[in-house]
């Protein structure tokens, strides 16, 4: 039986790099929480005003960037689409696509599609920032299709999407990915940033199960 009054609440952006190489730890935290707390998410919006291509230096920035995480979190990168001279690193459409996938099915949907977006991204480099990408992403996940393309570029989400960005924002999240947990409203972080699910498992154990002092929840 679901317990409601605790909620572990991630924060991330479909396309942020540190938040891809949490997936595993992310559907791992997940499922330790199924049946004993909500798990909500909410989409920060990493790059949501962008709107140059990415010049040499970044580009090389990004490479190297995501080496490391892949070497760190073993997850599989695509380099492809770093070469494009014309991919702007917008953010908010693959975030609006996540908000729109909760809003038609609900929340633990909108968490695994937001992992689906997050793959079509790194592993394959397909361009989550343009809506006709998005709105095949989920017909393949098995979302509505007409559905979905009806609500992505709606007002409506939009504005549901900016109103997660400001809740982030209310949290005091400044970083992807965070975790923070919920328990009667009383909000703690549990980290910010990337950590293996080792890390995280006897913490959240703590907390699902009352134990967990307050100090503990700081993260490093």
């Amino acid at each position: 039986m679901t317990t409601l009054n605790k909620e572990l609440i991630y924060v991330g952006d479909p396309m942020c790099s540190w938040c891809y190489g949490f997936a595993p730890t992310k559907k791992k935290l997940e499922e330790q929480c199924a049946d004993r707390a909500v798990t909500t998410l909410v989409v920060g919006g990493l790059h949501i005003d962008w709107t140059e291509p990415q010049d040499a230096q970044r580009k090389k920035f990004l490479n190297e960037h995501w080496l490391e995480i892949g070497k760190r979190s073993g997850q599989p990168f695509k380099f492809d689409i770093l070469e494009r001279d014309d991919f702007v690193y917008n953010t908010e459409a693959a975030c609006r696509a996540a908000v729109t996938a909760s809003e038609m099915q609900g929340n633990e949907v909108a968490l695994n599609f937001f992992t689906h977006l997050q793959g079509a991204f790194y592993a394959e480099n397909r361009d989550v920032t343009q809506e006709g990408v998005l709105i095949d992403l989920a017909a393949e996940f098995g979302l509505d299709k007409a559905e979905f393309a009806k609500l992505l570029p709606s007002d409506e989400l939009k504005d549901k999407t900016m109103q997660d960005f400001h809740f982030a924002q209310r949290m005091g999240v400044t970083g992807f990915p965070t975790v923070v947990v919920n328990d009667h409203n009383s909000y703690a972080y549990l980290t910010v940033g990337y950590q293996p699910y080792e890390n995280l498992e006897p913490i959240v154990e703590a907390w699902l199960t009352s134990q967990l002092q307050r100090d503990q929840s700081a993260a490093e």
